[in-house]
C-alpha cells in the first residue's frame, strides 16, 4: 500500500503506477490530486501497463476519458480539469464506467469529489523544490 513516497523522475513515477496496479481489483477507483506537471499522467501510464495494457497512454485532457483494454481489467482514465460541471461528467457516462468493473483513474478528482465512491483511494501529487515529485495516499481534505 502506498503511504508516502518521493519519486525522482518520470520512469520512477511509472514504476510506482505499476506497483499500485498490483494491488487493484475490479471496481477500484483512484482519485488523483495535484497541479500541472506533478506526475499524475506518468503514474497512470505505469498503472495501465501494470494492468497489462500494452498501448500508448496519454492524458485525456481534451477527450475527457481514455479506455485501455486488453489487460487483466479495463482501465478508464478520466481528466476532470476541463469539465465545467458535475452534470458534464455524468453526461459522458461516469456512472456506467464505475459499474463496468474495471479500474477507474480520475485526474483532478478533487474538482468533483462527491461523484467518487466512498472507497476511492486518494493520491496526492506534488512537485518538490528539488524537482522530484511527492506522492501521498491520504483522504481528501
Amino acid at each position: 500500500m502506498l503511504v508516502k513516497r518521493s519519486v525522482a523522475d518520470e520512469s520512477a513515477m511509472e514504476h510506482l503506477g505499476r506497483e499500485v496496479a498490483s494491488e487493484l481489483g475490479s471496481g477500484a477507483v483512484l482519485g488523483l490530486v495535484g497541479g500541472l506537471g506533478a506526475g499524475k499522467t506518468h503514474f497512470s501510464k505505469g498503472l495501465a501497463a501494470g494492468m497489462g495494457f500494452e498501448g500508448p497512454v496519454t492524458s485525456p485532457t481534451f477527450s475527457l476519458v481514455h479506455e485501455y483494454r486488453g489487460g487483466k481489467l479495463p482501465v478508464f482514465h478520466f481528466d476532470f480539469y476541463r469539465l465545467d460541471s458535475a452534470d458534464a461528467l455524468l453526461g459522458i457516462g461516469w456512472d456506467e464506467f464505475l459499474d463496468e468493473g474495471g479500474v477507474v483513474i480520475a485526474e483532478w478528482a478533487d474538482l468533483y469529489p462527491d461523484l467518487l465512491p466512498e472507497d476511492t483511494r486518494w493520491l496526492h501529487f506534488e512537485v518538490k523544490p528539488d524537482g522530484s515529485r511527492g506522492v501521498e495516499e491520504a483522504a481528501l481534505p
